[in-house]
C-alpha cells in the first residue's frame, strides 16, 4: 500500500448540528408582476390585425388596420375633435360614478353593520339589481329631461347597485374573531368600526369599485348615444350610421384607454390603502 494511499483520509462529515438553508415557502400565492406580458400581448394582436387586414385574410369590411386607427386617432388630436368629446364624457363618468359609489359604499356599510338596515334595504336592493340600466335611460329621461341630469343619475344608478353588494358582502366577510378580539380589549363600537372593520373589508369594496365603474363607462356610451351631441358615445354612434370603421374603432380604443386608466387608478390606490397584507 502507498504512502498516498495510507495519509490520504475521506472527505470531512458534515457537522450534524450544522444549519442549512431552506428555501422560505410563505409567499402566500402573491401574484409576480411580469409587467412585460401585458404589452406582448398587445403587440401580438395589433400587429397580427394588421398582417392579417393587409393580406386580405381579415376583411377590411370587419376590421379596419390599425394604422389607419392609429392615424384616425392623431387626427382627432390635431383637429381639436379628441377632448371636445373627452372632456364632456370625464365630466359625467367624473360626476356620475363618483355620486353612486359614494353613496353605494355609505349604504352598504351600513348594510353590513345594522341589522334593521338590512333587513329593510337587502331586499330592496336585490330587486333593483339585476334590472338592466341601460333599459331605465327612458325613464330617466322623462324623469330628469334630456340633458346633462338624466345621464348622470343613470351613471349614478348603475354605479350604486354593485357597490353597495360588493361593500356590504365585504363587511361581512371580515374575520368575526378580529372584531370579538378588539371587543375584549374594550375598543368602542366606533373604533372597531374605524380600525378593523373598515380596512378588513377594504380589499372587497375596492375589487368591487372595479367592476362598477366599468359599468359606469359602458352606461356613459349608451346616455351619451341619446340626446347628446359631443361625447365619445355620440361620436361612435356618428361613425356607426356612416359606417366609418375607423372613426368606430377609434372611439372604442379611447374607451378602452379609458378603462384601463381607469383600473390603474384603482390599482394605485389598493397598493396604498392596502400595503399592510403584503
Amino acid at each position: 500500500m502507498s504512502d498516498a494511499t495510507l495519509h490520504s483520509a475521506p472527505p470531512p462529515a458534515a457537522a450534524p448540528n450544522e444549519a442549512m438553508e431552506i428555501r422560505f415557502r410563505g409567499g402566500g400565492f402573491v401574484a409576480k408582476p411580469h409587467r412585460w406580458m401585458a404589452p406582448i400581448v398587445f403587440v401580438v394582436l395589433i400587429a397580427f390585425i394588421e398582417i392579417g387586414t393587409r393580406s386580405g385574410f381579415i376583411s377590411s369590411l370587419t376590421l379596419p388596420r390599425p394604422s389607419d386607427v392609429l392615424a384616425t386617432l392623431v387626427q382627432l388630436y390635431k383637429s381639436g375633435q379628441l377632448f371636445e368629446h373627452l372632456v364632456p364624457s370625464l365630466t359625467r363618468l367624473a360626476v356620475g360614478a363618483s355620486l353612486g359609489a359614494i353613496v353605494g359604499i355609505s349604504v352598504g356599510v351600513m348594510i353590513g353593520l345594522f341589522s334593521y338596515v338590512r333587513a329593510g334595504l337587502v331586499p330592496l336592493v336585490a330587486a333593483i339589481f339585476p334590472i338592466p340600466k341601460i333599459a331605465l335611460l327612458p325613464l330617466f329621461v322623462i324623469w330628469f329631461g334630456i340633458d346633462e341630469s338624466s345621464k348622470y343619475a343613470l351613471i349614478a344608478f348603475g354605479t350604486f347597485t354593485p357597490t353597495v353588494v360588493a361593500t356590504y358582502g365585504a363587511v361581512d366577510n371580515v374575520d368575526r374573531s378580529l372584531i370579538r378580539m378588539g371587543q375584549s380589549f374594550g375598543l368602542s363600537w366606533f373604533s372597531i368600526v374605524r380600525k378593523i372593520v373598515l380596512p378588513g373589508a377594504m380589499p372587497g369594496i375596492l375589487s368591487g369599485l372595479r367592476i362598477s365603474l366599468a359599468i359606469a363607462i359602458i352606461l356613459l356610451v349608451a346616455a351619451e348615444m341619446l340626446g347628446a351631441q359631443h361625447g365619445i358615445g355620440a361620436y361612435i354612434l356618428e361613425a356607426g350610421s356612416l359606417y366609418d370603421l375607423e372613426r368606430l374603432f377609434a372611439g372604442v380604443v379611447i374607451l378602452s384607454l379609458l378603462g384601463v386608466i381607469t383600473s390603474g387608478a384603482i390599482g394605485l390606490i389598493e397598493r396604498r390603502v392596502l400595503g399592510w397584507r403584503t
